[in-house]
């Protein structure tokens, strides 16, 4: 197994606290070490032991530099909307499996509408690992905000259900490997 990146935060930052999903910050000064840097954020462990995620946006905190988003076309048609939407989907990851939520499959849904010229209504509908995942808002969020940033996106719902529920079955092949379930 790799050795984990240790880093000193240069700067306050806010986190959120993995599973239960309780924000808060961290302070300048306080050391951090990469658990997870997939899609646009990081999981790290406190010096105290708890797992927690800054946000893409706080990568200079840690001397990082932010992700830019890469849309696949640059269309607004529905259909190089909907291509772009599960194509950021895959950049968006649970903080504690590194598997994309699409090749988890949490994402059951996608729909795009058009609204008016090149504006388009996204609908989304997905679900989570386990019901009353902490962090269920917080990957939704994180749908919804990739989503947002797409050219020909005027509006975006994303649904969470929990029926039908997830299970390991519903995972791509690919994820399955990744994580030793074969």
């Amino acid at each position: 197994m790799a050795e984990r990146e240790s880093f000193i935060l240069t700067r306050d930052v806010n986190i959120v606290t993995i599973p239960d999903g309780t924000p808060g910050t961290l302070s300048k000064g306080e050391q951090v070490t990469i658990h997870q840097s997939l899609g646009n954020n990081y999981t790290v462990v406190t010096e105290r032991g708890h797992m927690v995620r800054i946000d893409g946006a706080d990568a200079d905190a840690l001397g990082k530099e932010q992700h830019e988003l890469h849309t696949l076309v640059s269309e607004t048609s529905p259909e190089a909307v909907e291509k772009n939407c599960w194509e950021v989907m895959k950049t968006v990851y649970d903080p504690e499996i590194p598997v994309n939520i699409v090749d988890l499959g949490l994402v059951y849904y996608c729909n795009v509408k058009p609204v008016g010229e090149g504006k388009n209504d996204v609908h989304i509908i997905m679900t989570l690992t386990a019901p009353g995942c902490g962090m269920g808002p917080v990957i939704q969020g994180d749908v919804e905000k990739c989503i947002r940033a797409l050219p020909g996106v005027a509006s975006v719902d994303v649904e969470v259900v929990l029926d039908p529920p997830w299970s390991r079955e519903m995972m791509s092949e690919v994820a399955q490997l990744q994580l030793g379930l074969f």
